[in-house]
């Protein structure tokens, strides 16, 4: 009778075992801008993923704004969503998604050394200092969106706000910003990577100030997941946050520069001379978005960026981030790369 127990238990043991490698864990994480976003490119050299179609398969998903990547998220289309610090207390405070995790980096806006968006103007324009956008037309990608919050915090600063001084800030989809700038439809445009890269708007305009300027170091996207999620799959998610780490440090290494900007030519079909000169390269204003190579969020900035949120009249309440955060994930895993 013992005997016939050891083999039962071992049996169930190995059929468990057989299941869970046939069945691994499916991860969906979501992407907006192309390359920006690791999840369009995160994988796209397989052998850095050495736990993929072991513990855990892999889906990248593309979501045309924030706005329907929450819905998809409250929806589970999508394990893992990018989330901006304009988002995250949206999904908490007005979806009621009160399960949500903040669990890793993904990029930062402002960090020293590292590129910033830029708010620009035309070179012959005669705006030179923020008090001169009184009674001017500027534009941004969207109402509370990651460009619109500076703008609007660095018009406070600068005693000026949407509507009350003649100011008026429109919104438009971000590929149109550039040309409405060059044909002088706006008075300034609010732009991120890779747009300001493009030669020509560079050599027609002028930044007047950086989102870096106006909030300090922002957390322009992270990643989040609902805590039931990670309850659940912890160790294949642990897993997949090795592999994530290990080909994101793959991008960032320089010995790789030439290859990333093949990736993201194929990823985007925006030609070579657009990233050749920043991407991945810490290198100021002429460079790229800060990544933390051991994928930690910057936790105070994003509770400060909330606040700013609150005193523009555009969150009703700011939910205290540590309530919010499962970094477990990315700490174990970036132990098993050291």
């Amino acid at each position: 009778m013992r005997f016939l127990s050891c083999l039962i238990a071992c049996s169930v043991a190995l059929l468990s075992g057989w299941s869970a490698y046939a069945e691994p864990f499916k991860i969906r994480l979501s992407y907006i801008v192309p390359v920006s976003n690791w999840a369009s490119i995160l994988f796209v050299k397989p052998e850095l993923a050495t736990h993929m179609g072991k513990s855990y398969t892999y889906e990248a998903v593309h979501f045309q704004n924030t706005s329907v990547l929450l819905q998809g998220l409250a929806a589970g289309e999508v394990e893992i969503a990018n989330l901006g610090f304009t988002t995250l207390p949206l999904a908490i405070v007005n979806a009621g998604m009160k399960d949500i995790r903040l669990i890793a980096d993904e990029l930062q806006d402002g960090v020293p050394g590292y590129y910033s968006d830029e708010y620009m103007v035309l070179k012959d324009s005669p705006i030179k200092t923020v008090e001169d956008l009184k009674g001017k037309i500027l534009a941004d990608g969207g109402i509370g969106s990651g460009l619109d919050i500076p703008l609007r915090a660095m018009l406070a600063k600068h005693g000026l706000q949407d509507k009350r001084d003649k100011t008026t800030i429109i919104e438009s989809p971000i590929p149109t910003l550039g040309p409405q700038l060059l044909e002088k439809k706006v008075d300034l445009v609010a732009l991120p990577r890779p747009f300001t890269a493009d030669p020509k708007l560079r050599e027609a305009t002028r930044t007047l100030f950086t989102q870096g300027d106006a909030m300090g170091v922002t957390q322009l996207a992270m990643w989040v997941a609902r805590a039931p999620v990670i309850e659940k799959n912890r160790a294949a998610m642990v897993d997949f946050m090795e592999d994530a780490i290990r080909a994101e440090r793959w991008y960032l290494d320089p010995a790789h520069h030439d290859e990333a900007v093949k990736i993201a030519v194929e990823a985007t079909k925006i030609p070579a001379p657009v990233w050749e000169s920043w991407l991945f390269k810490k290198d100021g204003q002429n460079g790229d978005y800060y990544r933390a190579p051991d994928g930690k969020p910057d936790v105070a900035g994003i509770q400060a960026s909330m606040e700013i949120q609150k005193q523009n009249g555009l969150l009703r309440e700011v939910p205290d981030l540590k309530n919010y955060l499962d970094l477990s994930l990315v700490e174990e895993a970036s132990k098993r790369l050291k």
